[in-house]
């Protein structure tokens, strides 16, 4: 299963980077503005809602340990995504570490995929969990504006996949 793995250090309790991780109040705030519906329990269900309140990423909570470890499936809610890509996998593991704890964030996807393909989230992942940091550790998600990622869109769409709201 090909993987992407970042770690980061905040300087915040695991039951606050939990909660962080696992509520709308926080998400809207480091998520640029997609808030977390979460039914907390193996089985239950997961929606990230988009700013304008339509469900954009559904899945299945694989794994919950608060505030230890959290796995979910993460299928972005584009027409035919998921038929065409396979699955995706995104864990969270959340360990002491001095006076910080380590949140390690995993993505992981059931078959290979191009790296054209995976540039988005290589872009994304990154900004969301330094805008957590920033928001755990100062009080204040900062904004962080990104460009579009042009070759996830062009490889997408090279695919078959009609990315919505997306440059042409």
């Amino acid at each position: 299963m090909p993987q992407t793995v970042y770690t980061i250090y905040i300087a915040a309790s695991a039951e606050l980077v939990w909660q962080a991780l696992t509520s709308a109040e926080f998400t809207r705030d480091y998520f640029s503005g997609f808030a977390i519906e979460i039914e907390p329990r193996v089985g239950g269900a997961l929606k990230l809602l988009a700013p304008d309140g339509s469900p954009h990423i559904t899945g299945e909570v694989l794994v919950w340990n608060p505030p230890e470890a959290l796995s979910i499936t993460w299928n972005v809610g584009w027409p035919g995504l998921v038929e065409t890509l396979g699955g995706t996998l995104v864990s969270y593991t959340i360990e002491p570490a001095g006076e910080t704890v380590k949140l390690t964030m995993t993505e992981a996807h059931e078959r290979p995929l191009d790296d054209h393909i995976l540039s988005g989230g290589r872009q994304g992942w990154p900004a969301i969990l330094s805008s957590l940091k920033s928001l755990l550790e100062t009080g204040r998600a900062p904004r962080i504006v990104l460009q579009p990622p042009l070759q996830m869109i062009a490889a997408l769409r090279r695919a078959g996949i009609e990315v919505p709201g997306a440059p042409e």
